[in-house]
């Protein structure tokens, strides 16, 4: 048995970044504060939500290392290391290692579209590269691949590949991924309007967008969830209208918008991700005065 990475609520946290595309660590090191200082269970930075695709190496290293100091070991780190190169993922490992991260999220290959053979030697030569815990990320709607219960219960024989964020929104295999690896594979649902429904199939947890605005809230859905579910699910419903409108565009474009509506200065996305249409903001604004989190500008 596998002991978890962390139980409860992973902010997958944005790179705040100035306005002529560079990154912002004050302000990074302010959001990660404000983050444990709400309750969050642990922060994964530099990952899809993190814009990880566009940093660079030396990028990547800062934004790590800037959280890790900042948390203190308050929570875990876990940083984004994933690519549909593996020898380029081996390396992102290593230095995400070096920066002082508490373990790995590491997406499937995309584009490469690889066999689940191919997806076990993948995920087998990044774990054989690192001592840290591997969290293995399937996410078919950005990659093209489905990583099958059958091929995780192969890796959950490896030492160190300790869980998985499953976002595939599909509940039946999370159920089958429960069912086969048990303990040997945590699951931490990656669909914001699916925390319940994961816990009640025994997730430990999610990777939450939602929790970059609110994330005490996300905690408490989660940790309410074993004493009071019904609690929980109430969370869950109250909270799926901004659920909604943090995906109305490809994330992170309407998160990042919705904390500068809240007063963050986290700065625009990165090319190829572009800003949010003038009518999906209105409707972006509106959601968050009835959640009582915008900003009077």
């Amino acid at each position: 048995m596998k002991q978890p990475i962390f139980h409860g609520a992973a902010t997958a946290l944005v790179t705040p970044m100035h306005e002529d595309g560079s990154i912002n660590l004050r302000v990074l090191a302010d959001l990660v504060e404000e983050q444990i200082q709400n309750e969050v269970d642990a922060l994964v930075i530099a990952g899809t939500t993190g814009e990880g695709a566009t940093l660079t190496d030396d990028e990547r290293s800062a934004v790590i290392a800037c959280a890790v100091k900042q948390a203190k070991g308050r929570v875990p780190v876990i940083a984004g290391a994933g690519s549909n190169c593996t020898a380029q993922a081996v390396r992102l490992a290593r230095l995400a290692e070096r920066a002082g991260a508490d373990g790995l999220l590491e997406v499937t290959p995309y584009y490469n579209k690889a066999s689940q053979e191919g997806l076990f030697l993948h995920f087998q030569a990044i774990a054989q590269a690192t001592r840290l815990p591997l969290m293995l990320y399937n996410v078919p709607s950005r990659t093209g691949v489905n990583l099958t219960p059958d091929t995780c219960q192969r890796l959950s024989h490896i030492d160190n590949i300790a869980a998985l964020k499953e976002a595939s929104g599909n509940l039946a295999q999370m159920a089958k991924i429960r069912a086969l690896c048990g303990e040997d594979l945590r699951v931490y649902v990656g669909n914001d309007d699916q925390i319940t429904a994961a816990l009640s199939l025994g997730a430990c947890g999610v990777v939450s967008v939602l929790s970059n605005l609110v994330p005490q809230a996300v905690h408490e859905m989660c940790t309410a969830f074993a004493d009071d579910p019904s609690h929980s699910q109430a969370l869950q419903f109250r909270y799926l209208e901004l659920i909604d409108a943090l995906f109305c565009e490809v994330n992170p474009i309407p998160v990042k918008r919705a904390l500068q509506h809240m007063g963050w200065q986290v700065g625009p996305c990165r090319l190829p991700l572009s800003t949010l249409p003038a009518a999906l903001d209105a409707r972006l604004c509106g959601v968050l005065k009835r959640y009582g989190l915008y900003a009077a500008k």
